[in-house]
């Protein structure tokens, strides 16, 4: 049994979101993706996606899109991402996804997921533009989900949507205080595409290993993390 990561997928089965305008990379990934992540992801196995999984505004709207990742291989552990806009409660989320009948997919939201010796912790993170006031309720955020993680006694695997890095690839300040006090084994995160992947950190620093997962970098083919 695996742990495989991959992020940024923004479906838009009931949506007009094409993301082919974002170049051809795009074209018919959804097909490519799917090839992928059967060929390699058994269904032992837990895949992590942080953020940005869907184009819809509304929780109604997202049907078909996390119908497309249930019947994708593996239990998925899903966070939010800035283009998230149907995240709800966790309460919510969860109703929905029973109403509908989805028994592969799981989400995060101020809590955490425990798969064998790790346990899966999660929250969106904040952008360079961001106010203070929205750093401040992430660094909140972060510390919660990873208190909540270190109670288990077991591995961290921490997801992120935006990149912990600032653009001169230094860790952001609250997060790598954050870092050195529950010291997560590994640090995922999606958010950057195209031109961006320049600034991505994909390496090990002081015992944790950060990777990069929008799945056009990783063209389109979840990674195996563990």
């Amino acid at each position: 049994m695996s742990i495989y990561a991959i992020s940024d997928l923004h479906l838009s089965f009931e949506t007009e979101k094409p993301m082919n305008k974002f170049g051809d990379i795009w074209n018919d990934y959804e097909e490519r993706m799917k090839y992928n992540w059967n060929k390699i992801v058994q269904e032992s196995d837990l895949v992590l996606i942080p953020g940005d999984v869907s184009w819809a505004t509304y929780l109604s709207d997202f049907s078909q899109d996390l119908s497309y990742v249930d019947e994708l291989n593996g239990t998925k552990v899903i966070s939010k991402g800035n283009h998230d806009y149907w995240w709800e409660t966790l309460k919510k989320l969860n109703n929905f996804k029973n109403e509908k009948g989805f028994r592969t997919v799981n989400f995060i939201h101020n809590s955490c997921y425990e798969y064998e010796d790790y346990v899966i912790c999660a929250t969106k993170g904040f952008d360079f533009n961001d106010t203070e006031k929205i750093v401040n309720r992430e660094c909140e955020r972060l510390k919660l989900t990873l208190t909540a993680g270190q109670k288990t006694g077991k591995k961290i695997i921490l997801m992120l949507h935006y990149s912990p890095f600032n653009k001169d690839r230094q860790l952001y300040s609250g997060i790598k205080e954050i870092f050195e006090e529950f010291k997560p084994l590994y640090c995922i995160y999606g958010h950057l595409h195209s031109y961006a992947h320049k600034f991505a950190v994909c390496e090990e620093i002081d015992g944790i290993r950060y990777q990069l997962v929008s799945c056009d970098y990783l063209k389109f083919s979840p990674l195996k993390i563990v």
